[in-house]
């Protein structure tokens, strides 16, 4: 198609009158954007994202770093307050959303147009020259090295393998070998590529080393140790007040940050455990399961392990209260195929199940009041109740944590141990009353269950032969294993 003179002068007239207004452009209180085209440069921008807005050194960390000189920029929600006498050369980076205002991080070449950035701690003394040997270490780093750790202070800094199993929510950490690092315990001043940063959904979550460390994980990055150290800032010890709340805003900010990175487990070092998930005081981790399969399946994910962990103890607390009430009861459906295959709850299971003699309801307390038609609560904290859907109980893990063990009232007719209420599920089916004369000890969720005395014959029954040693989904129509 032929352009003619009037249409070229028409449209060389818009793009300059739009170029114009891009340069005139300002946030309230801001300061134009360069009308440069954004393009990474030699260097390196100091960033400072991990301090409080109390009992801090941001001051004195930003004057030393802004003096070497590198651009630093102090990236926090909203400008530090109680104010902070930042040199004039310090930029700040505000990170929450104003509805004035463009998104903070929509266009972050605007604020950072260096090619690498280094995230420093607060209370940390510059080193004239390290930041460049960091980022030539990070350039000549074969394979998969996409950052770069100094230590802060005179501890070095301890080299970690960090492995992510996301199917089951957890990081798992381990000793390191030095050259295959994938975190670091020990503050450090860590250092990488702009862009690399930038790539990642939450480049500036808190705490920043375990944010990068994971994320970084989960797309094989490795990461390199320095020797050399940056000076720790001698600093006045923190008081009591402001330790409790320093420690107190962490351990919200690491919640939070697990929470957006679908861990509820971690598992460090020395063996301990942190927990993210579901408890007590909490709901479960998911919603209302519809056609038996629970909206984590179709995640590619299987049981929360802070939900098998409140089934576990849920089903060690039912059994152990309906023993000591002389109720016969015995491992159902799914949760015998768990102790038959695995001594435990399938991975993937979002309850335990339990058969039980109906006519023994009435010798536990707790069943007899659900019986009644009231929920009742327990000296432990268990709600009892008998099930809307129709002739059975169930057991929660509280008020407010639904996860719970479903107790299935059978009772013999002709040899036969049948039930009133059936919901359609395959393996929902009579067997002969022969399978609990007698009842038998079982391992099962950290504790010793009653079972069927013949559980290969009672489960090929229910779901088939070979159910023991080919698992499945509930619903394969909805969702096969191996097909995440």
């Amino acid at each position: 198609m032929r352009v003619t003179p009037c249409q070229a002068a028409l449209a060389g007239a818009i793009g300059l009158n739009l170029l114009l207004l891009y340069c005139a452009w300002r946030g309230p209180g801001g300061s134009p954007p360069s009308c440069r085209p954004p393009r990474g440069v030699p260097g390196v921008t100091v960033l400072l994202r991990d301090f409080e807005d109390f009992e801090n050194d941001l001051a004195g960390t930003a004057r030393s770093f802004a003096s070497l000189p590198v651009p630093v920029l102090v990236a926090a929600e909203t400008a530090p307050y109680p104010p902070v006498p930042l040199p004039a050369e310090v930029g700040l980076l505000p990170l929450h959303p104003m509805a004035d205002r463009p998104p903070p991080l929509a266009h972050p070449e605007l604020h950072i147009r260096t090619r690498h950035v280094a995230l420093v701690p607060d209370g940390t003394r510059a080193v004239p020259g390290l930041l460049e040997r960091m980022r030539d270490a990070l350039e000549e780093g074969a394979g998969d090295t996409r950052l770069v750790a100094a230590p802060v202070g005179s501890v070095p800094l301890r080299c970690l393998e960090l492995r992510l199993e996301p199917r089951v929510w957890t990081a798992r950490y381990g000793p390191g070998v030095p050259g295959v690092c994938r975190a670091v315990e020990g503050t450090a001043v860590l250092l990488l590529r702009t862009r690399d940063l930038f790539a990642l959904p939450f480049p500036l979550a808190r705490p920043v080393p375990t944010a990068l460390f994971v994320q970084a994980a989960f797309r094989g990055w490795g990461l390199r140790l320095m020797p050399a150290a940056f000076p720790a800032a001698r600093r006045p010890p923190i008081s009591p007040h402001g330790r409790w709340k320093a420690e107190n805003l962490a351990e919200t900010r690491r919640h939070r940050l697990m929470r957006d990175l679908g861990i509820k487990r971690e598992v460090l070092v020395d063996g301990r455990e942190r927990w993210y998930g579901c408890g007590k005081e909490t709901a479960r981790c998911f919603g209302t399961v519809h056609a038996r399969t629970p909206q984590y399946l179709l995640a590619g994910r299987w049981t929360p392990p802070c939900c098998l962990r409140a089934l576990r103890e849920t089903a060690r607390h039912v059994a152990g209260i309906l023993e000591a009430a002389g109720v016969r009861y015995w491992l159902e459906g799914g949760s015998l195929l768990g102790a038959a295959r695995l001594g435990d709850i399938i991975p993937w299971d979002y309850d335990v199940d339990l058969g039980i003699y109906r006519e023994d309801v009435g010798k536990c307390r707790w069943l007899a009041a659900a019986a009644a038609g009231d929920p009742v609560e327990d000296t432990e904290g268990f709600l009892w109740e008998k099930a809307a859907e129709g002739d059975f109980y169930r057991v929660h893990y509280s008020r407010s944590n639904r996860l719970h063990v479903d107790l299935w009232p059978f009772y013999p007719r002709g040899g036969v141990m049948t039930k009133d209420t059936w919901l359609g599920h395959p393996q929902d089916v009579e067997f002969p009353e022969s399978f609990l004369h007698p009842r038998v000890p079982m391992p099962f969720a950290g504790f010793t269950a009653m079972a069927p005395n013949n559980a290969r014959a009672f489960l090929e029954l229910k779901f088939g032969p070979g159910a023991i040693e080919n698992p499945e989904y509930p619903n394969p129509a909805v969702k096969r294993l191996g097909r995440d």
